[in-house]
């Protein structure tokens, strides 16, 4: 099974709903280098990818259930 890089996928849906890093940062009350962190994680705090899923309007916790071996 292939490693998630949640940060990328983040990243990827930032750009590709045309907002900017100020924008998130705004969003989730933190500043832009935070962002830019978060960008580069290979995973991420559930409350924060939940936050994220809100602020994005997409659900990022779907990449996880869709691997469940049940």
């Amino acid at each position: 099974m292939s490693q998630i890089c949640i940060g990328k996928l983040i990243e990827e849906e930032l750009r590709s709903q045309d907002r900017s890093v100020v924008w998130l940062a705004t969003k989730l009350q933190c500043n832009r280098t935070n962002v830019y962190k978060i960008f580069h994680r290979d995973s991420i705090d559930s409350e924060l990818l939940l936050k994220i899923s809100n602020v994005l309007k997409r659900n990022f916790f779907d990449i996880y259930t869709d691997r469940l071996d049940i």
